[in-house]
């Protein structure tokens, strides 16, 4: 798993070639259903994946579907050490921040 998300990451950043990383902690089917464009899809409790596969200095957003999950994860990435994590809390909250579409 951890592979298949510093792949999914390095792809998500040469494409964009962003600064910043943008994660959809939510389940699979809700992030299927409406996400960010840009985002990938990473569960909240499989969120400590992204360990070693950023910097910790790289700017990363997380967001949800109200902001409960998207705090717990941005608290498990702070304790990894990464410095520069911000929850943006829902989704519509998320895109309205970033001036980004939500895409299905």
């Amino acid at each position: 798993m951890k592979k298949l998300i510093a792949i999914i990451i390095a792809f998500n950043i040469q494409l964009y070639a962003v600064d910043a990383i943008i994660i959809d902690v939510r389940t699979p089917q809700e992030y299927e259903s409406g996400h960010i464009e840009n985002s990938i899809n990473i569960e909240w409790q499989d969120i400590k994946e992204v360990d070693n596969t950023l910097t910790k200095e790289q700017k990363i957003y997380l967001y949800c579907r109200s902001g409960n999950r998207s705090q717990k994860s941005t608290d498990i990435l702070i304790k990894l050490g990464y410095k520069n994590v911000e929850n943006l809390g829902s989704i519509s909250d998320a895109a309205d921040y970033l001036k980004l579409r939500i895409i299905n």
